[in-house]
């Protein structure tokens, strides 16, 4: 079904099942998000990105979330875990969550410098890189188009919104940002969406976030 109601009806199962993007994960610090919207007169798709360092993980990861009526794969939820840095025991020799100074980044075969000392934390490292890099540390089109019909058009583009805080308290239906994105899925038009609370999905206001 494609009705705003089902449509927040996915949002809020995923956010049950603790598949939903949360920017307060306890395993990953948060560098930088982003939200796709698909669909046309009968088929919907959003893809979510988080991008951020995961210590577990041992890389900066783009957290793809897939939702939609057309999935051509997998369940609404997680779709990909994306590594993005290429040479981290260059990065990080002693392999002590620190910049072991001077080495580039190598993300798509590419030598990012960043302006770090030896000694700094990876999360800022990588957070110092996003601004000038986002385009490169994002999805590109075939990692996001991944599990979507190829024909499905974009409706909208999201580079920052207002996240709950906490979707054990308030769920995605309940929450102003998703129910206009499922209002603009429903209609196709992207002008419903129309923010009045301000964006907090910068990783400054997720001070938590990877502290676990």
């Amino acid at each position: 079904m494609m009705t705003t109601s089902a449509i927040l009806g996915q949002f809020d199962l995923c956010a049950d099942r603790s598949a939903f993007p949360d920017l307060d994960n306890g395993y990953s610090y948060p560098v930088d998000a982003r939200i796709h919207l698909f669909g046309d007169s009968t088929r919907w798709a959003v893809v979510a990105e988080l991008l951020g360092y995961n210590p577990r993980m041992g890389n900066l990861v783009d957290v793809v979330h897939r939702f939609g009526n057309c999935l051509t794969s997998g369940e609404p939820g997680y779709g990909a875990f994306l590594e993005r840095v290429e040479n981290m025991r260059e990065i990080d020799p002693l392999g002590v969550e620190e910049y072991g100074g001077g080495a580039p980044v190598v993300v798509r075969g590419r030598a990012l410098t960043v302006a770090a000392d030896a000694g700094t934390p990876l999360q800022d490292v990588f957070r110092l890189l996003a601004p000038a890099h986002r385009e490169l540390l994002l999805a590109d089109g075939r990692e996001l188009r991944a599990g979507l019909p190829a024909d499905l058009p974009e409706l909208l583009r999201l580079d920052e919104w207002n996240q709950p805080e906490d979707f054990w308290e308030t769920s995605p239906s309940e929450h102003e940002t998703f129910r206009m994105l499922a209002e603009v899925l429903d209609s196709g038009d992207p002008t419903r969406y129309r923010p009045t609370l301000p964006p907090n999905t910068h990783w400054s206001h997720w001070p938590d976030a990877g502290t676990l």
